[in-house]
């Protein structure tokens, strides 16, 4: 039995919501092979920053590599969409064709089951964030064999609107936060009293940033008493233009103005590791955000938030925009300043005992590590599927 696990992404913030089941299974004595497969050498180097002496020795790493071709057709359009990240696929069918289980944390990893007709292999999902957007309860989720979810909240929608069986789904709590631990908190902003962490979207239908990003900066120039962290989701900036697919939208991140990177209580981060390990969301004092899942880790120590409704979102009463019920929502960086000022009493009188009900809906978490409930799910549906496939074979034709 082998099991592999894809990490296949531009950016390396997928790999610390399912590499630590890969080091679980280790942990529960799974019997099979268990291989790690890379796409690009910053991927490379997380798996081998969060899994230690597991890789190479208990955990196989393999690099997967394009095919020239492949290289030259990323070459050609990968400042746009993620050409590479599509072909990689086809230059190493066999390797997926050699696996019995494909663990993974993105959705793209169907096209194996849809195109090239690896229908023997079994696809589980672990999904990598406890979001609210309504892309991640599409009819696509229902295509995987099993999914693994954090959260009543995630598994009630994935039944009811992507139609998931529910005996396809199985809660485990957040692998994520199993290594919370190693993290250690750091004052990143050392000599103002507030730090506010904005986190933007990508998405131009959903995100503030290319409407009022630079306006939220604005409001903290020259300020002593309050910093901005601006570390925004890490595919922002990643490429020259923002392509989304669940509404069809083509924007630019732009530039950010040397004047906003000048002084002591503003610190921008655009996607380094400190922007994917929760450094950020365990230090800040405030959140500032729209439609992020890093609002719900922000989450695991309850504190003010404030969102910004840029789009004129009809938002109450919508599961899609949840999360803005967790702290006040403005519609311009105008009202930043003010909004911060009666933050810490709302917080305390309203929105505290709503975070912690949206964070028990969206993380059900117990005693036993949620790697260890993962990798136990994993390694039931390993020997379902081989059960399965065994009887098959075994009934005559």
């Amino acid at each position: 039995m082998r099991i592999g696990f894809l990490f296949n992404h531009d950016q390396i913030h997928q790999v610390a919501h399912s590499l630590p089941i890969a080091m679980a299974l280790v942990e529960i004595g799974f019997g099979g092979k268990i291989v790690v497969a890379t796409t690009n050498a910053a991927l490379a180097a997380e798996v081998r920053r969060i899994g230690g002496a597991h890789i190479g020795s208990t955990i196989e790493h393999v690099e997967l590599e394009p095919s020239p071709l492949s290289r030259r057709v990323d070459a050609l359009l990968g400042k746009v969409v993620p050409a590479g990240k599509l072909l990689i696929y086809r230059d190493n069918l066999a390797f997926f064709r050699g696996l019995d289980v494909l663990v993974v944390a993105e959705k793209t990893s169907l096209i194996l089951k849809k195109r090239y007709g690896l229908t023997n292999l079994g696809i589980v999902h672990t999904r990598h964030g406890a979001g609210d957007r309504a892309i991640g309860f599409n009819k696509a989720s229902a295509c995987f064999d099993h999914v693994l979810c954090s959260g009543p909240k995630i598994r009630d929608r994935l039944v009811q609107e992507a139609g998931m069986a529910p005996e396809a789904i199985t809660i485990v709590g957040y692998p994520k936060f199993d290594l919370v631990r190693e993290t250690r908190q750091v004052s990143f902003l050392p000599t103002v009293e507030q730090v506010v962490l904005y986190n933007p979207h990508p998405s131009p239908h959903l995100s503030s940033w290319y409407r009022h990003g630079h306006g939220v900066f604005e409001q903290f120039l020259g300020r002593a008493d309050q910093g901005l962290l601006f570390a925004p989701h890490v595919m922002l900036f990643q490429r020259q233009y923002v392509v989304t697919i669940d509404r069809l939208t083509v924007d630019r991140a732009g530039e950010i103005p040397p004047r906003f990177l000048r002084g002591d209580n503003i610190k921008v981060d655009l996607g380094s590791r400190a922007s994917t390990d929760m450094s950020y969301t365990l230090s800040a004092d405030v959140y500032l955000g729209d439609a992020s899942s890093q609002v719900y880790e922000f989450l695991l120590r309850p504190r003010p938030c404030i969102f910004l409704n840029t789009h004129g979102h009809e938002w109450h009463g919508d599961p899609n925009f949840r999360h803005w019920t967790a702290g006040e929502v403005i519609t311009r960086p105008e009202a930043l300043l003010q909004a911060l000022e009666r933050a810490e009493e709302l917080h305390a009188t309203r929105y505290r005992t709503v975070q912690q009900d949206l964070f028990a809906q969206s993380f059900d978490l117990q005693d036993t590590p949620s790697s260890i409930r993962a990798a136990n799910a994993v390694a039931a549906f390993a020997e379902r599927r081989r059960r399965d496939n065994r009887h098959l074979k075994l009934v005559p034709a």
